[in-house]
């Protein structure tokens, strides 16, 4: 995202996109946009909550891992025409995501969550997990820092 005087949210960002979609008529990009909007719409109305850019990115995230949960199913099935689509909405809705963070970064965190919480055992993933989503989300796939974090305490 750009460092403007006024940084729009994420939303407006989103709607201004998919308005310059429209006038570039592409209708793939559109298509994902729609989705991405539709998706924050429905929390808005179902939580009654106006979302910010920390839920915006969580459900970006989401988007994205159910993405590749179904790539994964269409290619097992021999369906590459749908794999392919699923990859495509993928790149679209990771281009509104923060840059990925580097495992190195990743586990310098870590590390900083390990020493904060005295993390000793399993029974301190749920405080170091605590810590580590808001300074990840969107910024890394929390399946896998979930993942070193275990390793950590294990080992």
């Amino acid at each position: 995202m750009s460092d403007d005087v006024s940084p729009a949210t994420l939303a407006e960002t989103l709607r201004a996109a998919q308005k310059a979609a429209m006038k570039a008529r592409e209708k793939e990009r559109l298509a994902t946009i729609r989705l991405i909007l539709s998706e924050f719409k429905r929390i808005e109305v179902d939580e009654r909550i106006e979302i910010d850019d920390t839920r915006a990115l969580s459900i970006l995230d989401k988007m994205v891992k159910q993405r590749r949960d179904s790539v994964e199913q269409y290619e097992n099935a021999g369906r590459d025409d749908l794999a392919e689509r699923e990859k495509a909405e993928i790149v679209i809705i990771q281009e509104y995501l923060p840059e990925q963070m580097s495992e190195a970064d990743i586990n310098a965190l870590i590390d900083e969550a390990l020493a904060a919480t005295e993390a000793t055992g399993m029974a301190a993933m749920g405080p170091v997990m605590g810590q580590l989503k808001p300074r990840l989300q969107g910024r890394a796939d929390m399946g896998a820092v979930s993942a070193l974090v275990k390793a950590r305490l294990q080992g």
